[in-house]
């Protein structure tokens, strides 16, 4: 069934860990915004990071919990990952290899991110009209 945990595999085990990695990174970040290499926009792709670990945890909790329809949340929270990983990998790269990741990586990232909350709430009313 859906709602079988052990259905998808360790997906939530990997998911959790990626999000532990994100809330590191975005510390990281946000501290090397403050200190190292203030005004280049490190601060805000740390917080980025941060929100999103919060939410990948709340995603995976969620689609866990039958709250939101599992396989598009948890289509959902790897958006928030790739997301925010394109987001930061460029404003990391601009700060300290002096280019982008590559065209257009920040606004994709952001993009992703933004389609994945809309998937959110796909997910949260399609849970809702299955239960």
């Amino acid at each position: 069934s859906s709602h079988d945990p052990s259905s998808y595999g360790h997906i939530s085990e990997i998911l959790i860990a990626l999000a532990g990695l994100m809330g590191a990174t975005g510390i990281v970040l946000t501290a090397a915004g403050a200190h190292g290499k203030p005004g280049v926009g490190l601060d805000s792709a740390g917080y980025l990071l941060l929100i999103h670990a919060v939410a990948v945890l709340a995603g995976v909790v969620a689609a866990r919990q039958g709250l939101v329809l599992r396989p598009l949340g948890l289509i959902v929270v790897c958006g928030f990952i790739l997301g925010a990983a394109l987001f930061t990998a460029d404003v990391a790269a601009r700060a300290y290899l002096g280019h982008r990741l590559f065209p257009f990586a920040a606004p994709a990232g952001g993009l992703i991110m933004i389609v994945s909350w809309l998937g959110l709430i796909a997910a949260a009313l399609a849970a809702l009209r299955a239960g």
